[in-house]
């Protein structure tokens, strides 16, 4: 049978490589690769036994377990497109989800099955259900562990439903080898890979493994591409399963895995990191650790510093990456602030004029990408051509984030267009003036939006969380600000607010964010 470049290929490549080493440590269980392919082979076979078919569509339905990984290399190995259902959406999301993504099998984890239930009706496709548990179980026992031989094609598809932080969720359309040349060879160093038998002779011949770690939900593409990279080089995919955020958890789990990469997303996740290993009144065994990879939210200079004070061996390594883009950018913190983030990127990714133009340095455009890149999204060919246009016959995927090329070749990536802020005929990126506040000792979290002015048209306002016991004013907040960025960029209105809201992977909700600036400046706003 020919292999190809498909993720259960590459997969049993390894697998038949390094059978008996590690390959996935969770919470609750660990499975040798033997193991892990066994099960998800069976649980192929199962799906293949009640009628689904190559290119049908199987939800994921569940929070962080072994059985997603299964679940989606089950679907895999059957050219079958897996589906990441978000299980935090509530009825009306999960209701336009399903209606979207035309499902013919769930495999849902117990605890959702009421959820599921409440809208079967969006589901007139659906033949088939599994519940994570008993019936689960019984389902693999009750099926071969043989594969099937069936050819697999580096043109099967993968589709990644966005997170939605701004509307409703889009389901991204790759190529299997598209995909995973773009987002899941990174740990490999982006090497080219001549030819899939390639990655097998790789993991037998290294006699270590790397082992990367997992905080994210694996209903997002940034759970599924660090597990994507550590089976493609080999290594072992440790992922978190808790039920809630736990740092003392996830710490134990990475002593006893011996991680050497932990994931995260964001000060939502790195601040009680490092806050749990504070004083040395925890200890844990992370020599093994040499990294922490961050991507999906930036870390504040704030959280940065508590991260080296108690790791300060490990090197935080930041990543730029989109569900449209695969991982476009990564650069190694050498402590230079920045007001934005700031990436390295390969040949394939630049920045772009709207008429499709390369911009210069210090120009700001928009971010691009070409070369391996998705074919669009799912049912929406509008937004796909928006958002994949084609410049001197040549194919990109503009995403929407604002960027400039620095001097020395690195990105900037200021933010997202569709919640900028346009204050006196000037464009403001959230992220930059959010970045900005949070470098103030006082500030704990902050999100930044544009409100309605008269005078402005949107003036900037800034919802922000102190750390307790601090009590700045205003004026030494805006002043602040105004130290790292133009003076029309620094916040009009300032909020406080107990908490920041921030979505399942740490992003800011900037839907709440709005709700929330606006009812309180209908009742009482410190101005500026």
């Amino acid at each position: 049978m020919k292999r190809h470049l498909q993720l259960a290929d590459v997969f049993e490549i390894v697998a038949d490589a390094i059978p008996d080493r590690p390959a996935l440590i969770t919470d609750d269980c660990e499975f040798t690769y033997r193991e892990l392919d066994d099960r998800s082979t069976r649980l192929a076979n199962h799906l293949r036994s009640v009628g689904i078919q190559p290119g049908e569509h199987v939800g994921i339905h569940a929070a962080n377990c072994a059985e997603w990984v299964e679940a989606f290399y089950a679907c895999c190995k059957l050219s079958v497109v897996p589906i990441n259902v978000n299980f935090r959406y509530v009825e009306a999301e999960l209701r336009y989800l399903y209606d979207n993504a035309d499902c013919v099998a769930i495999i849902v984890g117990a605890e959702f099955v009421g959820a599921l239930d409440a809208v079967r009706d969006a589901l007139p496709l659906l033949r088939h259900t599994l519940v994570i548990g008993e019936d689960y179980e019984a389902a693999l026992a009750g099926a071969s562990a043989q594969r099937d031989g069936r050819e697999r094609s580096g043109d099967d598809k993968y589709l990644l439903y966005t997170g939605g932080t701004t509307g409703m969720p889009k389901g991204v359309i790759w190529r299997h080898e598209d995909v995973l040349l773009a987002a899941m060879n990174s740990g490999r160093g982006g090497r080219p890979i001549e030819q899939p038998e390639q990655l097998g002779d790789e993991a037998a011949a290294n006699p270590g493994q790397a082992r990367l770690m997992a905080l994210g939900p694996m209903m997002h593409g940034g759970g599924q591409w660090v597990m994507g990279n550590a089976f493609t080089m080999g290594g072992v995919f440790v992922l978190s399963t808790g039920s809630r955020f736990d740092p003392h958890a996830i710490w134990r789990l990475a002593e006893r895995s011996a991680a050497n990469s932990v994931s995260t997303i964001g000060d939502a996740m790195a601040r009680p990191l490092a806050a749990a290993l504070e004083g040395g009144t925890a200890t844990y065994d992370l020599s093994n650790l040499f990294s922490i990879g961050n991507g999906g939210a930036p870390l504040s200079a704030g959280v940065r510093r508590e991260l080296k004070a108690v790791l300060p061996n490990v090197v935080i390594l930041d990543s730029y990456g989109a569900s449209e883009t695969g991982a476009a950018g990564s650069r190694a913190d050498d402590g230079a602030g920045h007001s934005a983030p700031r990436f390295n990127v390969g040949p394939d990714t630049t920045v772009l004029s709207d008429d499709g133009g390369h911009c210069l340095p210090g120009i700001v455009g928009k971010l691009a990408r070409s070369g391996h890149i998705p074919i669009g999204y799912f049912k929406d060919p509008d937004k796909t051509a928006q958002t994949f246009p084609v410049f001197a016959g040549k194919r990109w995927v503009v995403p929407g984030d604002f960027a400039c090329i620095e001097s020395d070749g690195s990105i900037t990536v200021l933010g997202r267009g569709s919640v900028s802020i346009n204050s006196g005929g000037e464009k403001i990126f959230p992220e930059e003036v959010e970045a900005a506040l949070k470098q103030h000792p006082a500030v704990y979290d902050a999100v930044v939006v544009g409100t309605p002015s008269q005078r402005w048209g949107q003036q900037v306002t800034a919802l922000v969380a102190l750390r307790p016991g601090m009590n700045p004013t205003v004026a030494e907040l805006v002043a602040h600000t105004r130290t790292l960025v133009a003076d029309y960029k620094a916040p009009k209105a300032t909020l406080f607010v107990a908490d920041v809201v921030r979505t399942a992977v740490g992003k800011a909700d900037y839907r709440w964010a709005n709700d929330e600036a606006q009812r309180l400046l209908g009742i009482a706003a410190t101005s500026t």
